[in-house]
């Protein structure tokens, strides 16, 4: 099933920006819709974006027009722009199919910490 590996993470001002990149394997990626997801405070997962194997996207309310969602299937990679950054977004982000099955696995995840 799905192994991701996460990377991109790290520390960044409020109104900064960071480029998460998903690199996905075990799976057909290309017949696979990828989502974003995070894990913040409430140590809650909730998912943030995803997008579909005809590259429609969707995201939550609290980043609908700054982040961005993105694929490359030749690469077997999924991206997240994320752009004005608030503290509030600071959490540890993974990705994985959407929805996920029970049987993928999670990968290591990478921490965003947005802070002045």
């Amino acid at each position: 099933q799905v192994q991701a590996v996460e990377s991109g993470g790290g520390l960044v001002q409020p109104g900064g920006s960071l480029r998460l990149s998903c690199e996905v394997s075990g799976i057909n990626f290309g017949l696979n819709t990828i989502g974003w997801y995070r894990v913040g405070s409430k140590n809650k997962r909730e998912r943030v974006a995803f997008i579909s194997s005809t590259f429609s996207t969707n995201y939550v309310d609290d980043v609908k027009g700054r982040f961005t969602i993105s694929r490359d299937n030749a690469k077997n990679t999924a991206y997240l722009q994320m752009n004005s950054l608030k503290p509030e977004d600071t959490a540890v982000y993974y990705c994985n199919r959407f929805p996920p099955l029970e049987a993928d696995s999670w990968g290591q995840g990478t921490q965003v910490t947005v802070s002045s």
